[in-house]
């Protein structure tokens, strides 16, 4: 069978040796013979103003792998989707791609719950799925449809859900709006945290230093986060910054510099982090060092500051797809085949997603004004000719 063949080719292209029983083995082989649980070494943390860090290993369960690996492919595949869309001109407007980065949306979310806070920048898609939005959703809202997840209005950069307070289009300016949704954590004693991501290219933001300091008098409970990508729009991050060491740039604010590319290592930060902020001491800083493989936004082909050799090093080295994929398999977590079933699902999922995309209609101008405010009676809104009024509801 197929599911015998693509094991066996696995094996073989590891430079392990074939036992001559091991299809009969493999034909009979059911969930039960998984490995349930494994601990794997990952890289060690850098740490500023810190004793301790994080653990040097990392548990993964193999229903955990197998999550993880479903969303980071989703997230893979809709953002190639998205991709396809926008050179077809369906998709209009900005679009800033997430792949290669799927392992710090991931990460985070499984270092944290439902019930703590996030917000980012305008690379947003991946962190609208892990925050609980459908691909149906974020494509419908990419084309600018009714059905999109801020109906239809928001388009690439503005997505919200519940606890996720969306792409910010000001460079760094949801850093300050995260810090007051953290002061409203503390304010209610919920003992939930917000992290704020922004990128490498608005790390040099004053905006950023002042909420470091404001974050730091008060003792919020929130987890900056650098997603360092190496290039901040066309421009690498030794061109723009005279220390690159972004989780030292907090000073006084404990830091953390973290793979970015590997789950496990961005999991294990968060889950350090979250605990650190829910006891009280304040912010703390993360750098991730990470990649993008799209250019900083559709209008950038992403090789003209950097070589098309460079990129493939990374896909070929460092991609967190396939990072996890080989520690699965390595392990027995997982077989080749389960994996390819969850990729055909996945493709599936994207397509079908991107038809109705495609489908759904436009909002009516009658929706123009519509979800201004959550809760607030309606009112007259006048419209572009003083003949024409809309009505706002929520």
């Amino acid at each position: 069978c197929v599911d015998q063949l693509l094991e066996v080719s696995y094996v073989l292209s590891q430079g392990c040796s074939l036992h001559p029983f091991s299809l009969m083995v493999a034909s009979s082989r059911s969930y039960a013979d998984f490995t349930p649980e494994a601990t794997f070494d990952i890289k060690k943390v850098d740490l500023h103003r810190l004793e301790e860090g994080p653990p040097l290993t990392a548990t993964l369960t193999r229903e955990e792998g197998l999550k993880y690996y479903r969303t980071m492919q989703t997230i893979r595949r809709m953002e190639l989707k998205a991709d396809q869309l926008y050179k077809q001109k369906i998709i209009r407007g900005f679009c800033h791609l997430y792949d290669g980065q799927e392992a710090c949306a991931v990460g985070i979310e499984g270092g944290i719950t439902l019930s703590d806070h996030l917000i980012t920048a305008y690379r947003a898609h991946g962190y609208t799925l892990t925050r609980g939005g459908t691909v149906r959703e974020i494509m419908a809202e990419l084309t600018g449809r009714r059905g999109g997840i801020a109906k239809g209005k928001g388009g690439s950069m503005h997505m919200y859900t519940k606890n996720f307070y969306g792409g910010n289009g000001i460079v760094g300016a949801q850093v300050p709006l995260g810090a007051g949704v953290a002061l409203a954590c503390k304010y209610l004693g919920n003992d939930q945290l917000c992290v704020s991501l922004y990128g490498d290219g608005a790390a040099n933001q004053g905006q950023i230093f002042e909420t470091y300091n404001m974050s730091s008098l008060w003792k919020l409970p929130i987890i900056f986060i650098c997603e360092n990508n190496q290039y901040g729009m066309g421009t690498s991050v030794e061109r723009s910054s005279a220390s690159t060491e972004y989780y030292k740039r907090g000073d006084y604010i404990p830091g953390l510099r973290v793979d970015g590319m590997d789950v496990l290592c961005v999991r294990e930060a968060t889950k350090f982090a979250a605990d650190h902020c829910r006891s009280g001491k304040g912010p703390i800083l993360m750098e991730l060092q990470t990649y993008r493989y799209h250019g900083h936004s559709m209008s950038d082909p992403g090789v003209s500051y950097r070589t098309r050799e460079e990129i493939q090093e990374v896909r070929s080295k460092s991609d967190p797809i396939s990072m996890l994929k080989d520690r699965m398999l390595s392990n027995n977590m997982a077989s080749i085949e389960e994996l390819k079933e969850i990729d055909i699902a996945v493709r599936k999922e994207i397509e079908d997603a991107a038809q109705f995309a495609t489908t759904d209609p436009e909002p009516p101008l009658d929706d123009l004004c519509s979800h201004i405010f959550a809760n607030d009676q309606p009112f007259e809104v006048r419209a572009a000719t003083p003949w024409t009024k809309l009505t706002s509801t929520s």
